[in-house]
C-alpha cells in the first residue's frame, strides 16, 4: 500500500480521559514539568508519529477542583520539545479572535526556524464566554469569529511570504547580509487589520508552518477547505467519518486543495480485551459526576443539574454561538443510544466526543484501519486515556500492527513536518 496512515499524539497533562489524574498509572504533579513532555514527545518519535499537537484555551475550563487542569502555554513549551528531538512534528493551537497577525506568525515561524521545520498552527476562533471574559469584550457571533479568521490567516501568509527565499546574502565581503528588494512591505488594510509588514523574521524552513484546523460546523468546514492542510475533526461512527470525509473533500477540491483528515481516537489498550475492558471501568470508577455534569452543561448551554441525570437529554439549541459542530455530536449520541444525562457524562469521559475504543492491539488496529482504508479518514489524532502510559501502550503495541500491515512507516521520510506528511514546501 503506498497510501500511508498519518498519525499525531494529542496530548493533554496525564491523559485525555476526565479520571486520568486520580489514576496510579499518572502524576498529576508533571502536568506543569516540561521533562513529561518532553519524554511524551520522545516517545511518540520512537514510534515514527507524525507529529504531537497540544490544544489550548485561552481560559480555565472545566472544575479545577475535580481535575488537574493548568497547564503550560503550548508554544512556549513546544520550543522546549523541538530541543529534545528531532523528527516529530510540533503543532501549538493559537486564536484568531485574542490574537494579532503579526505576533502569532512570528511566533509560529521561530518555532519553524527553531525546529528546523516541524512548525504547526492549529488554528481556532475562541468559542467560549469564559475567553472573551479574559479579554474584557463580549465574544463575538460565530459567523464574525470566521471572518476576523480568515482576514487574520490571509494576513498571517503574506507575513510569511513578505521575505524572499534568497534574501539573506550574507555577504560579508561587500557588507550586504540581505537584499532589502527581497523583503516586502504588505501595507495591508483590511476590516480587522492594518498590517504595514514586513515580518522581522526570515524565511522559516517549511516556507510556513503547517496549517491546521478544527472546527467542523458549516463555516469551520469553508474555511479548513479554503485554508487547512490537515484537519482535526470528531465523529463517532463510520458513516458519519465518510460523510464528513467526503463533504470536506468535496469542498476542498473546489478551491484546488486536498486536505488531509484526521479525526481524534482514544484507545484503551490491554494485552486482552477483557484486560483492556478492565482499565476502561477503573477510569470510569474515578469519575465525579458532578465535574462531568459541569462540563455538559457547559457545551450544551443548559444548567443540567443532578436531578438530571438518570433523565434523557433535553431539547438543546443547535443554532448556537459556541461549540456547534461538538453540540450536533453530543445530541446525535445521546438520541442515537438513548442515552441518559448519566450515561452521556460517562461516554464524553474518554473523548469529549471523539471515538473511546478499547480492546487489544490488533482491535485498535482494526478500528483504524477500517476508517482509513472505507474513505473516512487520512489518519488519527492519538488521544492516550492516560499519560505517559496509554501513549506508551499505543506506541509499542498497535503502531507495530500497523507497520505488519503496510499502513503506516517505519521510518521517517524526511526532515520537516511537511515531508513527512508528504508536502512540498511552500514555494516564495
Amino acid at each position: 500500500m503506498t497510501r500511508k496512515l498519518r498519525l499525531n499524539a494529542f496530548l493533554m497533562g496525564v491523559g485525555h480521559h476526565e479520571a486520568a489524574w486520580r489514576h496510579p498509572r499518572t502524576n498529576p504533579e508533571k502536568v506543569t514539568d516540561v521533562r513529561h513532555y518532553q519524554n511524551l514527545a520522545r516517545i511518540a518519535e520512537r514510534g515514527r508519529l507524525d507529529s504531537v499537537f497540544l490544544a489550548d484555551g485561552l481560559a480555565l475550563w472545566g472544575n479545577v477542583r475535580h481535575n488537574a487542569l493548568g497547564g503550560l502555554e503550548p508554544l512556549t513549551l513546544l520550543s522546549a520539545l523541538a530541543a529534545a528531538t528531532d523528527h516529530v512534528g510540533l503543532i501549538a493551537t493559537a486564536s484568531t479572535t485574542y490574537n494579532e497577525p503579526f505576533h502569532l506568525a512570528r511566533a509560529f515561524a521561530s518555532l519553524d526556524h527553531i525546529s528546523r521545520g516541524r512548525a504547526g498552527w492549529n488554528i481556532v476562533t475562541s468559542a467560549s464566554e469564559a475567553e472573551a471574559g479574559n479579554f474584557g469584550i463580549e465574544r463575538p457571533a460565530h459567523q464574525e469569529r470566521y471572518a476576523r479568521a480568515a482576514e487574520f490567516v490571509d494576513v498571517a501568509l503574506k507575513l510569511w511570504h513578505s521575505w524572499d527565499d534568497d534574501a539573506v546574502l550574507s555577504d560579508r565581503r561587500n557588507g550586504i547580509y540581505a537584499d532589502p528588494d527581497k523583503i516586502h512591505p504588505l501595507d495591508h488594510d483590511g476590516a480587522h487589520f492594518k498590517v504595514k509588514g514586513p515580518l522581522n523574521t526570515q524565511r522559516s524552513p517549511q516556507g510556513r508552518p503547517l496549517l491546521v484546523q478544527a472546527g467542523s460546523s458549516e463555516d469551520g468546514k469553508d474555511f479548513a477547505a479554503r485554508y487547512a492542510e490537515a484537519v482535526f475533526t470528531a465523529q463517532q461512527t463510520l458513516a458519519d467519518g465518510k460523510a464528513f470525509y467526503a463533504d470536506l473533500k468535496a469542498r476542498a477540491a473546489a478551491h484546488g486543495r486536498d486536505p488531509l483528515i484526521l479525526p481524534g481516537i482514544s484507545p484503551i489498550i490491554g494485552a486482552t480485551e477483557r484486560e483492556a475492558l478492565r482499565l476502561e471501568k477503573e477510569l470510569e470508577d474515578l469519575l465525579i459526576p458532578a465535574y462531568g455534569l459541569a462540563q455538559l452543561s457547559g457545551i450544551i448551554g443548559l444548567p443540567l443539574t443532578e436531578d438530571d441525570l438518570d433523565r434523557p437529554l433535553p431539547d438543546v439549541a443547535l443554532e448556537t454561538e459556541g461549540h456547534q459542530s461538538r453540540v450536533q455530536l453530543i445530541v446525535d449520541l445521546a438520541r442515537r443510544e438513548r442515552l441518559t444525562v448519566r450515561d452521556l457524562t460517562k461516554r464524553l469521559a474518554g473523548g469529549r466526543g471523539h471515538r473511546v475504543v478499547a480492546g487489544t492491539p490488533e482491535q485498535v488496529a482494526d478500528q483504524i484501519e477500517e476508517w482509513f482504508t472505507q474513505g473516512a479518514a487520512d489518519g488519527f489524532n492519538i488521544m492516550p486515556p492516560t499519560l505517559p502510559a496509554g501513549l506508551e501502550d499505543f506506541v509499542d503495541h498497535v503502531v507495530p500492527v500497523l507497520q505488519e500491515r503496510g499502513l503506516f512507516r517505519h521510518e521517517y521520510e524526511g526532515r520537516t513536518l511537511r515531508e513527512n506528511y508528504g508536502l512540498e514546501r511552500v514555494p516564495a
